[in-house]
């Protein structure tokens, strides 16, 4: 019998580490049902439609990952506003009016923010994925953007949604946090300053960790893993892994799905939602019935920052 089986690791024998994203990590804090959906349940359950204001931000961080990426002398803001253009997504969006507005808006967006960069001022990295280990985890997650400021290096995170920020969640970020520790590590290089850069309002909320900060943070993401690889493994020890289709079947290619009511009772608690305003945006609501009775429905297109 293997240890996801339900035996115990032979003392002495290291522990696998949990490998995670901060992404991952957020789930298991924000609801653990969520989390059951989307890491464990294979196939995964069904999503809803997509929505339009994750369009807009994933068409905008693509452009601005873009511009890092021309040569020089095209790193202009009109160069901006054509690759907003050309890798716009239109998914989410009411009608092709709806989607049109955005894309202008996104345009002004990018190329407005663009203006304010000094385009010789390359980044250590774009788009970069960065990675660090504890006793306990295996951390991984991509920055936005990694700037060096004279010796140390800066976290760059891109954010497009209509909340204002503050300083305070630039402090209080568990993702940013372990980008600088894992940036620092690779590189090798001083990392303790993080930003938040909210383009609809131009601000940029930045946040100085100490060493000890950053240590707080490393400590509350060790103390998540350990929670949701337990849970994790106990998962895997009381829900079958889904048999494979047979080979020429009519069947092929589908897998028998694992959803709410097949999974035992003790899982259901383990991994109970966490009901609120936020199952209003859930991917996954559909499938739970606490979220379906804790908020409104919402269209694609209500977290448009209108």
């Amino acid at each position: 019998m293997s240890a996801t089986q339900g035996q115990l690791p032979l003392d002495g024998m290291p522990r696998r580490l949990y490998s995670c994203t901060p992404s991952r990590l957020n789930a298991w804090l924000d609801c653990r049902r969520r989390y059951r959906f989307t890491y464990l349940d294979r196939p995964q359950p069904s999503k809803g439609p997509a929505w339009a204001h994750n369009s807009v931000g994933a068409s905008v961080h693509n452009a601005l990952a873009g511009w890092w990426r021309e040569p020089y002398d095209r790193r202009t803001p009109l160069t901006a506003a054509i690759l907003v253009t050309n890798g716009w997504i239109a998914e989410g969006f009411r009608d092709v009016e709806q989607s049109a507005h955005w894309l202008g808006r996104a345009r002004d967006l990018v190329s407005g923010y663009v203006a304010t960069l000094d385009p010789g001022d390359d980044p250590v990295g774009v788009e970069r994925t960065v990675a660090t280990r504890t006793k306990v985890m295996a951390l991984s997650g991509r920055i936005d953007r990694l700037d060096r400021r004279g010796d140390e290096l800066v976290v760059v995170d891109y954010k497009t949604g209509r909340r204002p920020l503050t300083e305070d969640d630039a402090r209080s970020s568990l993702a940013l946090a372990v980008y600088a520790v894992a940036a620092s590590t690779m590189m090798r290089t001083p990392c303790r300053t993080v930003e938040l850069h909210h383009l609809p309002t131009g601000e940029i909320l930045e946040w100085r960790h100490t060493e000890e900060s950053l240590a707080r943070h490393i400590r509350r993401a060790e103390d998540v893993a350990t929670e949701a690889s337990a849970a994790d493994e106990r998962y895997r020890a009381l829900v079958p892994a889904p048999a494979p289709a047979k080979k020429g079947s009519a069947a092929s290619g589908e897998r028998p799905s694992v959803g709410p009511a097949a999974v035992p009772d003790e899982i259901d608690e383990l991994f109970a939602p966490s009901p609120g305003p936020i199952c209003s945006w859930c991917d996954f609501r559909r499938h739970c019935p606490e979220g379906l009775s804790a908020a409104p429905d919402r269209n694609s297109w209500d977290g448009l920052a209108e």
